[in-house]
């Protein structure tokens, strides 16, 4: 099929953006890899009347070392996250997340900023977000401000963007030296959306006990989930052979999943449990020790 009668705009500055945002309001749609907003609007689930293109504002790409965080700008494609060094060598689980997005073509058009603003709760993004509590940057004619990744996400396809704003950034902490860290997932197919995936990262303090957990899920609910009950419940603990079954059954049974023609939601709670226990291990293992 193709896309409903359209007028197309491509801005080169934010203020041109702004403009025509305020200009058209709920008729438009921004567009920056068109992996999410090209297909509905070929099977015409969307119809909007003005399609703005932001490919051409060179301020929203990039990735660079700020404060100790990743700055990463909008526009910036899976692929640049998943071939980049400062990435690999700062914030490895990031490029472990843009490697499983899609297949090639996908990785070489699709946004960091695209995919975070979409918000489906099986997406890596999102996932990255919630577990390392991201900094996301949005601005409008009226200004900037910055909005904490589980806030910015608030249900399926529903995130914390009005109408004439638009998401320039996001910035995630860097990962410390001894900090293990792991995302394990589940697809039907290589390049699918997960039906499950766990992401995690483990620091040990000085005796060898459990010093920071970081835990999240997705597949599980309306968004990725952050376990901050179970982490802060396996503090001080010795990670022997116990506290992963503990960990993992604690995580199979949050959140409220939904049967559907991919899972049913018994199988998904079984399926979080076994991801669960297979980044656990993986992140203690980034540590250097073993249980």
């Amino acid at each position: 099929m193709k896309p409903a009668k359209f007028t197309y705009h491509a801005p080169a500055t934010l203020e041109e953006t702004f403009e025509l945002l305020e200009r058209y309001e709920d008729e438009a749609k921004i567009i920056a890899g068109g992996q999410s907003l090209i297909p509905i609007m070929n099977l015409r689930l969307a119809q909007p009347e003005h399609v703005i293109d932001i490919n051409g504002i060179s301020e929203l790409t990039g990735i660079e070392l700020q404060h100790g965080r990743l700055a990463i700008g909008a526009l910036t494609r899976h692929s640049e996250l998943l071939e980049s060094e400062l990435v690999r060598t700062r914030c490895p689980l990031l490029a472990r997340a843009a490697s499983f997005i899609g297949h090639i073509a996908i990785r070489n058009r699709g946004t960091i900023g695209g995919s975070l603003v979409n918000a489906d709760p099986a997406a890596e993004w999102s996932l990255m977000a919630i577990l390392l509590d991201a900094e996301l940057t949005i601005r409008s004619s009226r200004g900037e401000r910055v909005v904490r990744g589980r806030d910015f996400i608030q249900s399926v396809y529903t995130v914390d963007l009005e109408f004439d704003e638009i998401l320039t950034g996001v910035s995630f902490p860097c990962l410390e030296a001894a900090e293990g860290w792991s995302l394990q997932q589940i697809s039907r197919r290589a390049g699918d959306f997960a039906i499950v995936a766990v992401a995690a990262t483990v620091r040990l303090d000085e005796a060898g006990d459990i010093d920071t957990l970081r835990l999240a899920v997705g597949g599980m609910d309306a968004t990725p989930l952050r376990l901050e009950e179970i982490e802060q419940g396996v503090v001080g603990r010795k990670p022997d052979g116990g506290w992963r079954s503990d960990v993992s059954s604690a995580a199979a049974g949050c959140g409220s999943p939904e049967s559907d023609m991919h899972a049913s939601a018994d199988y998904r709670r079984d399926v979080c449990a076994v991801l669960t226990d297979r980044a656990l291990t993986e992140a203690l293992a980034g540590t250097g020790e073993e249980d």
